[in-house]
Parts: C-alpha cells; structure tokens; sequence
C-alpha cells in the first residue's frame, strides 16, 4: 500500500517540477491497458503489497485486518538557473485496512514526512511533520477466472501544515479503477485514476495516474515485483509529467508476516531521482 502523493509546495515554490507530456501520458494509459487486457487464466486473485506503488484488486475478507508500516528514503538532484538544488526526504506511513465485508476494505493512513533542501550546499529548507491522512474504501465487485476488478474512492483530509510543505491545505479526492489478474507463476496488476487535487497552492486539480505491476515467486517464500507508472504533474507550467520504475523483493516469514525493500527510480527529470524502500506487514 501506498499513499499517492502529490507534489507539494512551501511559499509558492513547487518542490519538484519538471517530464513525459500529457498526450504521451494519455497514450501510455491505453497502452498498459492494452498489455493487461491480454492475460487471461484460470486462478485465485492474489495480494500486491508494499514496495508496489500499483495496487490490486484482493481484499481482506470479513473481519480480517492487517496493518503495514512502510518506510521511504528519497534523493534528488537538479540544477535551476545554475543553482545545484538537492532534496532529501523521509517518510514514514502505517496503514490500518480492515475487512468490512468479504470484498470491502476500509483503509486508513497516516504519514510522516521529513526534508531538507539544499542549494549550492547551504541548507535553504528543513521541515517534518504529520502529512495528509488518508481514508480508503475498496470494493472489488469482479472475481472469476483468476480475475479481480475493483473501485477504490478516497479522500486525503488536510492534516498536513501546507505551508511547511506538508499537506495540500484543503481535502482531496480520489478514484482508482483497479485490476488484477494471475498467469502463472506471473501476477499482474494495472491501476487507472483520477485525483482531485484541491489545494492552495495554485496547482492543478485534475491529476490522471497510470501504472502497472508484475510479481513472481523466485523462490518459497520469495516474490519479486517490478512496477512502472506515471502521473500528471501537478505544477501548472509543466505539461510533462512525473513517471518512474520499481523493483523488489517481498519475504513471507509466515502467513501473516511479510517484509519487504525495493528501489524506485525517476524516468524523467520531474520524479524523484531515486527512493529506497522498505516494509513490514503484519496480518490478523
């Protein structure tokens, strides 16, 4: 699980910018639409988990619950009008999902976030805090031939200090058609959404997200994913857009304990340069 989060900005400056255009980002989408729509067999719907970014179409089952601890390291790099600009940042996100019927998820989750900036070496900006919290509903309402689809509306509330650079200082809406779809031993999964991104810092407000992601089981207990996707950039001088590559590995101790680490790497000046990963889930 993962909280999608949008470019944020302190005093009017965006702390990323910059990638693929719009019409590609468009083409993209139908494109690993179109790949998935190829795969079709006959097993179970499976979970995808955290370092995955795209999420599936598997629920808890009534009553059950689990929750996720995950842990993010970032690194950017960038020069603007000459000036050598380097971002790091933290996060550390729990998730809490809960299984309210057989198909139904509630999903709660709340970040903490750290950064610091730097140009030309002298520290401009530090900040960290509570981020915008988020409330998730999935409902996967297809299951059959090894197939799962599923909706998942939400809403980032703003708990976050917007002027710090750590929320969007208004609420945010969300909707995520989901799929996932087992050939095996190849897992699949594609993510299609819409973000209503309100805020007060003057960014867009309609952000389309696209992305897909594959897992396999290397070895017992040993799965390894990879997951490509892009989004819209939020920073209205923009028309090119954020996109980034994933991989890793996820280690299931038992069946109701997993741990995980995985790297992510920008595509395009916009994303982040590179992110370490690492999680743990724990099940009952």
């Amino acid at each position: 699980m993962e909280i999608q989060t949008l470019r944020l900005k302190k005093d009017g400056r965006e702390l990323k910018h910059q990638g693929i255009s719009l019409k590609k980002l468009k083409l993209f989408s139908v494109f690993i639409f179109s790949l998935f729509i190829l795969h079709f067999s006959l097993t179970p719907v499976s979970h995808a988990s955290h370092p995955l970014i795209t999420d599936d179409a598997g629920t808890m089952g009534k009553s059950n619950a689990q929750i996720e601890f995950n842990f993010e390291f970032s690194y950017d790099k960038e020069r603007d009008n000459g000036i050598k600009i380097k971002e790091t940042g933290t996060e550390i996100a729990s998730f809490l999902s809960y299984g309210i019927a057989d198909n139904i998820d509630i999903v709660l989750g709340v970040p903490y976030q750290w950064f610091r900036i730097k140009e030309d070496g002298v520290l401009t900006e530090k900040e960290n805090g509570l981020s915008d919290v988020s409330l998730e509903i999935k409902w996967r309402f297809y299951e059959k031939d090894g197939w799962g689809i599923a909706l998942k509306p939400g809403i980032a509330l703003p708990t976050g200090d917007e002027g710090k650079g750590l929320g969007t200082g208004r609420a945010t809406y969300s909707m995520f058609f989901i799929t996932t779809k087992e050939l095996e031993p190849w897992t699949f999964h594609m993510n299609l959404g819409y973000i209503r991104n309100e805020n007060k810092h003057d960014e867009r407000k309609d952000i389309l997200h696209a992305s897909v992601a594959s897992e396999v089981e290397i070895i017992k207990n040993l799965t390894a994913v990879v997951n490509i996707g892009a989004e819209r950039n939020p920073d209205r001088e923009s028309n090119t857009h954020p996109a980034f590559i994933l991989g890793g590995l996820i280690y299931t101790i038992n069946e109701n304990f997993d741990i995980d680490v995985g790297i992510k790497k920008g595509l395009n000046k916009p994303e982040t340069d590179l992110a370490l990963l690492a999680g743990i889930v724990i099940r009952f």
